[in-house]
């Protein structure tokens, strides 16, 4: 049964999401124009983002810092491709106070300038290398059109900064950290994604290449959830980042970024949620399993409170609705806010030994008798959902996944249900704008695919690459 506050998926797939951002109590709107605030709800899964992915980080070696939020106008600049890049999303500040600021700043877009500008007083040696550090924070970008999680003006997102002696050590950074975002959304949020590399007109400014990784969501539009940048010495040179090598000569240092955002909460209510509200994978839902008593006996109570201890003391997440609500209030509640487990003791189960789990992802329920390994069974439960729920998107990417041959089959397929289209591509940017030109569809990324029939979809020259297509959010 759907909730009625949320439009039907299938009806107005727009509408839909933005009643499951709001059914679910994830953000609201403000009256600072196309920023959100963040609610709880919203706010603990990007927690859980934040603790999973510092700690694989860490594992990898990085430390975490904290750069201005504010750039000088005179540092920004110095890499030209960086501010032809930004310059349509910059905010400036002029005043400070009641004074006219002498040089104008910019609200950080992104932080390749600060981390420049740090890196050319503090590397002298290249014992001083590698610097691999990373900041959580937040950035602000002046976008036209905004939704909630998809596109703030200010969002919240991590962004690694790393500096080597060698372009080799780079690359290689440059990849590792691209393999990290794959394995975050395989492994924890339950989504499929592709990886490779961004055609020239789509790479980062002032990047020497881009690595993206690419989801495809519910509707057929894809959401870039990712991006892991190899700037070569381009910043260096800008900067005038210099390092003595083993040879004892002065050398340009080799430079990457990589980043990700609060998208990622978009793009797992598109993946994986329905019309009765969000959705949410095991491995990344703040709160697991909810236990809901039915009835007022002190045996409903008892049986509550123990499983709801062995849970959490066996690392999964439990509580206890003890709020003053019916029973069928409690259900719906927990369905639109994405619990993954639901588990039911009533009088009446008691009365025939039995406790009632159910399942978010399905809705299926399931009986077992009181004498149950409460931990084993709701271990094996979750992951069953974890892994049903990335089947489920993968099966679903699959379905959405075209192959085109000629411009014809591009427009059929961008005019009847988008998805990830696979087709053939010169190389040539020419043909890449005339692509765009029906309905806005963009390369997502360049696959090591052979290639289809070797003729580029636009031109019918010979093909350089086979490439992944798509709308885009």
């Amino acid at each position: 049964m759907a909730n009625e506050k949320i439009t039907s998926r299938d009806k107005d797939f727009a509408k839909w999401y933005t009643d499951v951002v709001m059914a679910a109590h994830l953000a609201s709107y403000t009256s600072v124009k196309g920023c959100i605030a963040i609610e709880p709800n919203g706010y603990a899964i990007w927690e859980k983002m934040v603790s999973i992915l510092d700690k694989k980080f860490k594992e990898l070696g990085h430390v975490n810092v904290q750069m201005p939020l504010l750039i000088p106008e005179n540092l920004l600049k110095k890499e030209s491709e960086l501010v032809e890049g930004f310059a349509p999303e910059v905010a400036w500040v002029t005043e400070g106070g009641k004074n006219k600021l002498e040089e104008r700043h910019c609200i950080r877009p992104t932080s390749e300038t600060m981390f420049s500008d740090y890196y050319k007083d503090h590397v002298k040696s290249y014992k001083d290398l590698p610097m691999l550090y990373n900041q959580w924070c937040n950035v602000l970008r002046w976008e036209k059109e905004t939704r909630p999680f998809l596109r703030s003006r200010e969002f919240l997102w991590q962004e690694g900064h790393t500096l080597h002696s060698t372009s080799a050590e780079a690359e290689a950074e440059v990849k590792q950290m691209m393999d990290v975002y794959k394995w975050f959304h395989h492994e924890i949020l339950a989504i499929p994604s592709i990886t490779g590399v961004k055609t020239e007109k789509e790479k980062f400014a002032g990047a020497e290449y881009t690595l993206t990784n690419e989801a495809l969501m519910y509707n057929g539009v894809s959401l870039q959830s990712g991006t892991s940048h190899y700037f070569g010495q381009k910043f260096s040179r800008a900067y005038d980042i210099k390092f003595q090598n083993k040879e004892n000569k002065l050398e340009y240092a080799y430079q990457t970024s990589w980043g990700t955002t609060t998208r990622m909460i978009g793009g797992l209510i598109m993946v994986h949620s329905d019309d009765k509200g969000l959705v949410l994978p095991p491995r990344i839902a703040p709160r697991q399993v909810v236990i809901i008593p039915i009835g007022k006996s002190e045996r409903v109570f008892e049986l509550a409170n123990k499983f709801n201890k062995e849970l959490n003391d066996n690392d999964i997440t439990s509580f206890i609705d003890l709020s003053e609500k019916s029973p069928g209030f409690k259900f719906a509640e927990a369905e639109v806010n994405g619990i993954p487990v639901r588990l039911e003791i009533g009088e009446r189960d008691l009365e025939n030994n039995v406790i009632t789990f159910a399942r978010r992802d399905t809705g299926e329920k399931i009986s077992k008798n009181l004498d149950i390994d409460i931990v084993s069974f709701t271990k094996e439960l979750l992951l069953d959902i974890q892994n049903s729920l990335y089947n489920r998107a993968l099966e679903r990417r699959n379905k959405l996944t075209f192959v085109a041959h000629n411009l014809d089959d591009m427009k059929n397929i961008l005019n009847s249900q988008p998805g990830f289209i696979k087709a053939d591509w010169c190389g040539n940017v020419e043909c890449e704008n005339k692509i765009k030109e029906i309905r806005g569809c963009k390369s997502r990324c360049i696959t090591e695919d052979e290639l289809i029939d070797g003729k580029c979809v636009c031109c019918g020259k010979p093909a350089k690459h086979n490439v992944i297509w798509g709308l885009q959010y």
